[in-house]
C-alpha cells in the first residue's frame, strides 16, 4: 500500500493498518513508509495518540475493577478468596498483553514524532534555501542596476543611491559561525559571476568603432566600476 492509497482510508481502517505496523520487527517496510509520508504523518500521530489514550484508560479501568472484585471476593470468605486467586493468572496475562501493546504504541508515537521533526527540519531548510536564493537574485539585480549607471556615466537619483546602499546594509549569516555578511560581500565572493561590461552586445555595438582607432592599451576600462566576482571553491575558504 502506498501513501496515496493509505490516505483514502477511513480512520478505523487507517488505525488497523497503523497498529499492526507499530512493532519494528514485524512491520511491513513499504506500509510504514506510507504511514510516515509527510501527507499521512500528522494523521498517523493523531490516531495513534488516541489509541494510546484509549489503552491507558482500559488499563486504569481494569485495575479499578480488579480491586473491586478482590474486595467483593474477600468479603465472602474462603470461597471468595479461592475464586479471586483462580482468576488471577488470566487477569495478569491480559494485563501484560495490554500493557505491552500500550508501550509499543508509546514507542511508535515517539518514532513518528522524530519523523515529523525530520520533515519539519527538511522543510525549514528548503524554505531557507529558497529565501536565500531569492535574496541572491534580488542582490544581483541591484548590483547590475548600479553597474549600468556606472557604465553609462549618468547621474543617479537619490532613490538609486538608497537602493544601492541596501547591498551594504543587509546581511546574511555565513560560515560555521553564521557571521553576518553584507550582500555586497556575498556578491563579491560567493554569489555571482559578473560579466564585464565589454561582454554586453549593446556596449560592443556602441563602442566598436573605438577599438579600431584606440591602441589596445587599457582593456581594464571596460570593467570600470563594475563589481567583479571572486570564486571560492572549497568550504574551508568560505568559512574564512
Amino acid at each position: 500500500m502506498d501513501a496515496q492509497d493509505l490516505a483514502q482510508l477511513a480512520d478505523k481502517e487507517f488505525e488497523q493498518i497503523l497498529t499492526s505496523n507499530i512493532h519494528p520487527p514485524t512491520r511491513d517496510a513499504r506500509t510504514w513508509a506510507a504511514i510516515t509520508h509527510p501527507d499521512n504523518l500528522p494523521r498517523a500521530r493523531k490516531i495513534l495518540t488516541h489509541v494510546h489514550e484509549r489503552t491507558a484508560s482500559v488499563l486504569r479501568r481494569r485495575k479499578t475493577e480488579r480491586e473491586e472484585f478482590r474486595v467483593e471476593c474477600f468479603a465472602r470468605g474462603e470461597a471468595g478468596k479461592r475464586e479471586w486467586f483462580a482468576t488471577r493468572a488470566e487477569f495478569e496475562s491480559l494485563r501484560r498483553r495490554t500493557a505491552n501493546f500500550h508501550q509499543r504504541v508509546q514507542r511508535a508515537i515517539s518514532e513518528l514524532g522524530q519523523e515529523q521533526r525530520n520533515v519539519n527540519r527538511a522543510q525549514s531548510l528548503n524554505s531557507g534555501q529558497q529565501s536565500r536564493e531569492t535574496l541572491r537574485e534580488l542582490a544581483v539585480a541591484v548590483q547590475r542596476h548600479q553597474a549600468v549607471h556606472a557604465r553609462n556615466g549618468g547621474g543617479a537619483e537619490p532613490a538609486d543611491h538608497e537602493l544601492w546602499r541596501h547591498l551594504d546594509r543587509l546581511t546574511v549569516p555565513t560560515g560555521p559561525g553564521q557571521d553576518p555578511t553584507t550582500l555586497r560581500t556575498m556578491l563579491s565572493i560567493y554569489w555571482t559571476d559578473m560579466h564585464p561590461v565589454a561582454d554586453d552586445p549593446e556596449y560592443r555595438t556602441r563602442t566598436g568603432h573605438i577599438s579600431h582607432s584606440t591602441p589596445a592599451a587599457a582593456p581594464a576600462a571596460a570593467h570600470c566600476c563594475v563589481p567583479q566576482a571572486r570564486r571560492v571553491h572549497d568550504q574551508e575558504d568560505r568559512a574564512t
